[in-house]
């Protein structure tokens, strides 16, 4: 077995505010960042590069990508808020850009009726295609070169996964005065 000790150092003292089991599972959710730049690059931009040529006009590209992503994601969260615990992280934004996609595409959906539908084909398409929850990601990030001929990943490193527990221990010192 492996374990090891991590320390969470924080500004945010308030227990009541920001409960410590809080602060350690949003901390297991920090590469979500990542994730959307993933998103951003494979999905939405197919792994083709922007095409303009000025910086004006990379920018708009820039900020066009991010709209379009930005909009996806609210169409998502908008959806799962309708269904009591569910969790954005299980719809899949693949499933939402391909559906979105196709309504620009088919002008599907344009024009409102005199009933406002909230959730919406992107809605309807993103729940009934829901992913298992997420699993808590315990190995180390590696970067993975599949074409190298050389090692990238040290030996003396352990890469298993492990079965984790996760306890909170909460240390309180007193504020150092001036």
């Amino acid at each position: 077995r492996h374990s090891g000790v991590y320390r969470l150092a924080t500004t945010l003292l308030d227990p009541h505010r920001y409960p410590a089991f809080e602060l350690v599972r949003l901390y297991h959710e920090r590469w979500e960042v990542e994730s959307a730049y993933f998103a951003i690059k494979k999905s939405v931009l197919g792994r083709r590069v922007l095409r303009a040529r000025t910086l004006p006009g990379i920018a708009q590209e820039i900020y066009a990508l991010l709209t379009v992503y930005q909009s996806i994601r609210i169409a998502i969260a908008d959806a799962t808020s309708t269904v009591p615990g569910a969790d954005p992280d299980r719809a899949s934004f693949s499933i939402a850009l391909h559906t979105a996609r196709d309504q620009v595409v088919q002008a599907a959906g344009v024009i409102a009726g005199t009933t406002i539908d909230l959730v919406g084909a992107i809605g309807r398409a993103v729940l009934n295609n829901l992913m298992p929850a997420r699993r808590l990601r315990l190995g180390p990030r590696a970067v993975k070169r599949p074409m190298s001929r050389y090692a990238y990943k040290s030996l003396r490193v352990d890469r298993h996964t492990y079965k984790a527990t996760v306890s909170i221990d909460i240390l309180l010192t007193a504020p150092i005065s001036p």
